[in-house]
């Protein structure tokens, strides 16, 4: 049954609250970007997660992301073995549009790659993307990037990110972290020799369990070694093919 028409059913003006913060975490590193991001938003989904990198060591640090498809950026790059560090919330940029008063950027990911290359990302979505004052921002932050901050500049649209996307990034995430170094050797040669078009018909020609089998499709997926398509649900029933 509807409300009648004079409740207000709304949250009315909201009290701004301080970020929330994170207390230390045992065996975790503690998160060190330049800003916390974790305020309240009625637009974006704050996303705080531990990663461990070469950069760490193999050690747990906390990294805490703007929203779920600056996290699904970041995902991705953990998924790269050309990864050495990643970074999040970086000290801002300082620019200026034409002659206009001097603002700050923060970019959203600086990933360090094996080698000592430093990418910086810009994550935005299309429909920002597509704007005129967008693109002159962005072309205002590029050139005022110092070399000594990033080897390299890239603009990520977030639209690519969806649901789908990052649901599999996450599980074939978590299924790295799992290490079998039997059941990945296995499944790729029985995806070499054998045939099939969905993946329960690999996992029927296994000899390991259906989940060993099913996390080391996962992982051969993250490393671009299977394909399958990530804009829906990684399942027993996806289509999957060698690359």
């Amino acid at each position: 049954m509807p409300y009648p028409l004079e409740w207000d059913t709304s949250t009315g003006e909201q009290k701004k609250m301080p970020a929330l913060k994170v207390n230390r975490i045992h065996g975790v590193w503690a998160y060190d970007g330049y800003r916390n991001p974790l305020t309240r938003s009625s637009s974006a989904s704050r996303v705080s997660m531990t990663f461990a990198t070469p950069a760490t060591k193999g050690q747990r640090k906390v990294y805490h992301f703007d929203g779920q498809r600056e996290m699904a950026v970041g995902i991705e790059a953990l998924l790269s073995p050309d990864l050495y560090g990643l970074e999040v919330q970086l000290p801002p940029v300082n620019y200026r549009i034409r002659k206009g008063k001097l603002r700050e950027h923060s970019f959203d990911l600086r990933i360090t790659f094996r080698d000592g290359f430093r990418r910086a990302v810009y994550v935005r979505y299309s429909d920002s993307l597509a704007g005129e004052k967008t693109k002159e921002e962005i072309k205002a932050i590029f050139e005022a990037t110092p070399a000594c901050f990033a080897d390299d500049k890239r603009v990520v649209n977030g639209d690519r990110y969806t649901r789908a996307y990052r649901d599999n990034l996450l599980r074939i995430y978590r299924a790295t972290e799992i290490v079998d170094q039997e059941a990945d050797a296995h499944v790729l040669d029985r995806a070499r020799r054998g045939g099939y078009w969905l993946m329960r018909e690999l996992l029927a020609q296994c000899e390991v369990t259906s989940a060993r089998a099913f996390n080391a499709v996962l992982r051969h997926v993250g490393q671009g070694v299977i394909k399958a398509n990530l804009h829906a649900v990684i399942c027993e029933y996806s289509r999957i093919w060698l690359a």
